[in-house]
């Protein structure tokens, strides 16, 4: 047995000098980060100058960013959606499996060891041949090992790696979208509650409006249309607040189903709602290619196709495979199963080439080259599209900064213009006609006021969406770059 185990460290010694020495013929081409156009500042961070205040980056460096709005209400569903959403959920599920199949893929780099046992008892009965039973066992171990000599397991797990990076991404993106789209329907919710409260003040002074006139036309002082014209407004906004209450149950069955809960359990008491507008901490464009999930899942997809240019060049090579066993069989006695005269063993080296396969690993190739030129092309689109989505979003913050001055100046006017309006209308100076109109003019003016105030909000969190939501990926921070650049036409 000594004998034994002292050749099979020899012939494993010798081997795994030979992989050792062959190693550095790894045929996969390193990777470089894709080069994207980058400036160095935003193009209209200067005209949100002013509409986006500096505030502090704490909240959105933990990326619990939905904090900066300073809402109790919101900060408590944020943290349901984290637990209990089903597209988190699933992509929680598949970054697991990204992770499993890493180890998976790494498993095969290792040599795998089998250990296999049989007993049987037989014997012959009836006529001449009758024979005692008789015992006969046997146990073998053995063991196989594919060398990573070209690289191609190597690469396959690198390709898996990066698969999993992307899957953790994805996550990210899931939670940024679904907490994202939690925080919009909250507020435009919030935003119906404010609205429905706006028209439960104007349906009172409309009401109050409709007396007056009705009493007006008693007195044989006021022309019946005008009691109509009082009662369509009266009416009309009414109907306006019967579809607030449609909409703000559509927002609220909305939340329902991101937090995980059936909508006819869930519910959402109207509370008063303040418009706060944070001030969204910008940085720089570079910034983005580490806190946007899906410019680092379109990268880690880049470094996957990379590795299966490897991959499928290593094809061109030979495989080698070691195995070795050793065991007893036929043994009568388990006892004898250990002993070294009943010992058998055996080592082996096979090596397969391919002679000829009429160009398919060539073609294998070029479409891998190919695969990896196309997430390249995908790469950069992203990071251009993220690029845009934060320069639209910047705009609109300021824009909407802008209007909301110039609205609430105009909501102001329109609320003396009906008041000065409906003073004049009690002494007969004008027509109801120009009451009705002042007064659907202020309404108008206020509703509108209210939208933008919610449109500022909305449009905060796409910024910080755009943004990346402070999400931070921390294999892009330089790690991609640690080896030698490939020229593309090395590939």
């Amino acid at each position: 047995m000594n004998a034994l185990f002292t050749s099979t460290s020899r012939f494993s010694f010798s081997a795994l000098a030979l992989a050792a020495m062959l190693a550095g013929c790894a045929v996969g081409p390193r990777y470089e980060q894709p080069a994207t156009a980058a400036s160095a500042n935003w193009k209209e961070q200067k005209a949100a100058e002013g509409w986006l205040p500096a505030a502090p980056a704490d909240a959105l460096d933990r990326g619990e960013w939905w904090k900066l709005f300073g809402d109790a209400t919101l900060d408590d569903l944020a943290g349901r959606v984290q637990v209990s959403n089903q597209n988190i959920a699933a992509a929680v599920a598949n970054y697991t499996q990204a992770q499993a199949l890493v180890r998976g893929e790494r498993a095969a780099l290792f040599p795998s060891v089998s250990l296999d046992g049989s007993g049987r008892r037989s014997g012959t009965v009836g006529g001449s041949s009758t024979s005692s039973p008789s015992n006969s066992f046997s146990v073998s171990l053995g063991a196989s090992w594919t060398p990573d000599v070209w690289g191609r397991l190597r690469e396959a797990v690198s390709s898996a790696q990066a698969n999993a990076q992307a899957s953790e991404a994805d996550l990210a993106a899931a939670r940024l979208s679904a907490i994202g789209d939690l925080a919009t329907n909250y507020f435009s919710l919030r935003e119906a509650d404010a609205e429905i409260v706006l028209l439960d003040e104007t349906i009172q002074g409309y009401q109050r409006a409709f007396d007056i006139t009705s009493n007006r036309y008693a007195a044989g002082i006021a022309a019946q249309t005008d009691v109509l014209q009082a009662q369509t407004q009266l009416v009309n906004a009414k109907a306006e607040r019967v579809g607030l209450q449609r909409t703000r149950a559509t927002y609220e069955h909305a939340i329902a189903a991101l937090i995980g809960v059936a909508p006819a359990d869930f519910s959402l008491p109207a509370a008063q709602w303040t418009p706060t507008v944070p001030g969204v901490p910008l940085g720089v464009p570079s910034t983005l290619l580490q806190r946007r999930p899906d410019i680092a899942a379109a990268e880690r997809s880049v470094a996957a196709a990379n590795a299966q240019i490897g991959i499928a060049r290593a094809a061109y090579f030979p495989n080698i495979s070691l195995t070795a066993s050793v065991g007893s069989s036929n043994v009568s006695r388990v006892k004898d199963l250990f002993s070294s005269s009943n010992t058998l063993w055996g080592l082996g080296l096979s090596v397969a080439q391919v002679v000829f396969d009429a160009g398919a690993i060539a073609a294998n190739v070029d479409s891998a080259k190919a695969g990896y030129e196309s997430s390249v092309a995908r790469y950069r689109q992203t990071v251009l599209t993220a690029f845009q989505a934060v320069e639209d979003q910047l705009t609109a913050s300021a824009t909407l900064a802008q209007q909301e001055g110039l609205r609430r100046e105009a909501s102001a006017a329109a609320d003396k213009t009906e008041q000065q309006l409906l003073n004049r209308y009690r002494a007969g100076q004008v027509s109801y006609t120009d009451v009705v109109t002042a007064q659907a003019a202020a309404l108008s003016a206020r509703r509108t006021l209210v939208q933008l105030q919610v449109n500022r909000q909305t449009t905060a969190i796409a910024l910080i969406q755009a943004m990346g939501g402070g999400w931070q990926a921390g294999w892009m921070d330089g790690a991609a770059q640690a080896q030698p650049a490939t020229s593309p036409a090395t590939r």
